[in-house]
C-alpha cells in the first residue's frame, strides 16, 4: 500500500521545474528538522536521529548537485552553506539541541523562500514570449543545484 503523502510528494516532484525541485528538497529538510524537534520534545532518540540523518542526506544531495561551471559566486556560497548545515546538524544530533535545530530551520526557511521567488521569476519569464531575443530562457539560475532524475528524498 502506498503512503498518500509519499505519492503526493512524488507527483509534485515530477511536475516541478528544476528550481521547484530544489524548493521541494528544502521543504523536505524543513520537515525533517521539525520532526527532529518534536522527537527531542518527546525524548525519542531514534526518531530524532532518523530525522536529522535524512536532512543530512538531502543537504548532501543538494551540495553534490551544485553547478560550479556556470554558478559564478553562487555555487561556492551554497556549498559553504551546505557544509555548515551538515556540521550544525551533527552538532544538534550530539547535543540533542533544539536551539541549533531552530537556528538551522530559520536559515532553511529563508533560503527556501528565496528559491520560491526564483522559481516564480523563472516561471514567469518562461511564459512571456520575447520577440527581441532568440536565446532560450534558462530554467535554472546559475550555480543552482541540478535536478537528479529519479532521486527520492
Amino acid at each position: 500500500m502506498t503512503d498518500p503523502r509519499s505519492a503526493y510528494r512524488e507527483s509534485a516532484a515530477r511536475g516541478a521545474s528544476a528550481v521547484g525541485q530544489v524548493v521541494l528538497l528544502y521543504e523536505q529538510m524543513v520537515e525533517d528538522l521539525r520532526r527532529a524537534l518534536r522527537a527531542i520534545e518527546a525524548n525519542q532518540v531514534e526518531e530524532r536521529t532518523n530525522a536529522i540523518n535524512h536532512a543530512m542526506v538531502v543537504v548532501s544531495h543538494l551540495q553534490n548537485s551544485l553547478n560550479f561551471e556556470v554558478g559564478g559566486d553562487v555555487a561556492p556560497r551554497l556549498e559553504r552553506f551546505y557544509i555548515m548545515a551538515r556540521e550544525k546538524f551533527l552538532e544538534a544530533q550530539f547535543q540533542s539541541s533544539k536551539e541549533i535545530l531552530n537556528e538551522q530551520l530559520a536559515l532553511l526557511l529563508d533560503l527556501r523562500d528565496a528559491w520560491i521567488e526564483v522559481d516564480r521569476a523563472t516561471t514567469a519569464q518562461a511564459k512571456v514570449p520575447t520577440s527581441t531575443s532568440t536565446e532560450p530562457v534558462p530554467s535554472v539560475p546559475a550555480g543552482a543545484p541540478r535536478p537528479a532524475g529519479e532521486w527520492n528524498a
